[in-house]
């Protein structure tokens, strides 16, 4: 069955080393993949041959004359876990192809074996994932929720807080299986679950005893290994602390902090939110409202929006504003007073400028799509 599987790309890359045609047969003397393609699916007695003895078969031009769909050639029997899974033959002169037999062997071996540990990786990734989705949505475990996690190694006594990595970029499967990979055989008490083709979300361990910078610390440093393997920009989300059988709670944290996070790409700890926890209980509809109500007149207009952002940045200081600008401070009046003409709030009224803070954090959840 494995074989099978990979036929057809033992073929492609063994013929990128060698010009003579090349045959892989299965345990029942089928070929199943050739660089020619007309003998796929035809019988040849010269594999099973090879496969009874068990050791490389040669076969001579004499041999083609009474073996049935041989060509003259060598075959080898191909091994997995000590046992022969199927064989590659190479059609020519034995001669003259018999020092590229081992080579093709030991190559065609060690596809087999990658492919096979890599689909170990990949579902027993797939079972953890289908553990933490379940983990997240339950809140009694059965004997079943038990026994996975005992298969899994996944300890249910440790208190964990939920981090949710999220870039803009879907990178590569298989960079992000590597991520996962590499860092679970660190034997650590931190989980990493491929979670959609852009973020990763981490069940981290977190001791009753971790002051505030100490936890701070812990999720930079898993932020910088995965930094450090993407290379992308990030947003990190972190739930708070809790015990096993609350882990949905600071799930919802790390989303709720997340979407904060995606703004900046910076750390954010959802204990640390205050307006933000209203403004994401906002429905769409009031979203929308408030934001017609006041920016939406500026929206469109890229440097007096850019404007009342940096000047929210820098707490209505105007020679810091203007500085970051790069504009002069007359120019900058010029812009705060148009702000005000087109909207009918004044940002240097702390009242209105609390009005396009709200407003411009709503622009960044999914009322900006009803503008």
């Amino acid at each position: 069955m494995i074989l099978d599987e990979l036929a057809t790309k033992i073929i492609n890359e063994v013929k990128k080393l060698i010009h003579e045609d090349i045959i892989i047969i299965n345990t029942n003397g089928v070929i199943i993949a050739s660089t020619d393609q007309a003998r796929a699916g035809t019988f040849h007695e010269g594999a099973l041959i090879a496969i009874k003895q068990g050791t490389t078969f040669i076969i001579t031009t004499e041999d083609e004359k009474r073996l049935k769909g041989v060509k003259a050639g060598i075959n080898l029997p191909v091994f997995f876990q000590n046992e022969i899974i199927g064989v590659i033959g190479i059609t020519g002169e034995p001669d003259l192809i018999s020092p590229f037999g081992e080579m093709l062997r030991r190559m065609t071996e060690l596809l087999i074996s990658e492919n096979y540990y890599t689909d170990q990786i990949e579902l027993t990734q797939r079972g953890l994932e289908a553990f933490v989705f379940d983990w997240i949505q339950q809140d009694e475990w059965d004997d079943s929720f038990y026994e996975r996690a005992q298969m899994l190694n996944i300890d249910l006594t440790l208190q964990r807080q939920i981090l949710i990595f999220e870039w803009e970029h879907q990178s590569k499967l298989s960079d992000t299986r590597q991520i996962i990979f590499d860092w679970n055989n660190r034997q650590s008490d931190e989980l990493f679950i491929r979670w959609g083709n852009n973020r990763l979300v981490v069940l981290c361990r977190v001791e009753q005893s971790y002051t505030k910078s100490q936890n701070l610390k812990l999720v930079e440093s898993i932020l910088n290994y995965v930094q450090s393997r993407l290379h992308l920009k990030i947003a990190t989300g972190v739930g708070q602390p809790t015990q096993p059988k609350q882990l949905s709670k600071s799930y919802h944290q790390a989303v709720r902090a997340l979407k904060v996070s995606s703004k900046t790409n910076s750390i954010v700890f959802d204990e640390d939110l205050t307006i933000d926890l209203i403004l994401q209980d906002l429905s769409n509809e009031t979203k929308s409202t408030f934001i017609e109500r006041t920016i939406a007149p500026i929206i469109n207009e890229k440097e007096l929006f850019i404007t009342i952002e940096e000047y929210i940045k820098h707490n209505q200081s105007l020679k810091n504003t203007a500085h970051s600008l790069h504009i002069h401070i007359n120019t900058l009046l010029y812009r705060l007073n148009k702000i005000t003409e087109l909207t009918n709030l004044n940002p240097r009224e702390i009242h209105d400028l609390s009005k396009f803070y709200i407003g411009i954090n709503l622009l960044d959840d999914s009322t900006k799509k009803h503008l």
